[in-house]
């Protein structure tokens, strides 16, 4: 038995969830699975999800500069403490009929690929032998 099945059930979650991927995660360009809208399995164009360009206009981001207007330095506690060091990787997965678009996060990982040939063991000089 591994280490981790004789701790208790709780200490069992912890241990897990703080395991995640260190090796590279590739992951094809297309993918055949189920679309909502067409209500059936289709191919599907993968691509990775990116947040959009911060607009200064939100509600906390108004709030913030009308706070920070004027005297008197810092107002509010700047985060230090980061703790993570992976994000989250999220797919975005559009449907190539009816190009609805849904997105599937994944584990964390530090290498991430769409679609590429592994390069482990090629070098640039043509492959293992040269």
């Amino acid at each position: 038995p591994s280490p981790v099945t004789r701790l208790p059930v709780l200490k069992q979650s912890l241990v897990v969830a703080r395991v995640f991927r260190t090796e590279m995660v590739n992951i094809p360009k297309t993918r055949n699975t189920y679309c909502r809208k067409c209500k059936k399995h289709q191919p599907h164009k993968v691509s990775q999800y990116k947040t959009g360009k911060k607009t200064g206009k939100a509600q906390g981001d108004r709030r913030y500069e009308k706070k920070q207007k004027g005297f008197g330095g810092q107002t509010k506690p700047v985060f230090h403490k980061k703790a993570k060091t992976t994000k989250k990787i999220v797919l975005k997965l559009e449907c190539s009929k009816c190009k609805a678009k849904r997105m599937k996060p994944i584990k964390r990982t530090k290498h991430f690929e769409l679609g590429t040939d592994s390069k482990k063991g090629k070098s640039e000089y043509g492959g293992k032998y040269r």
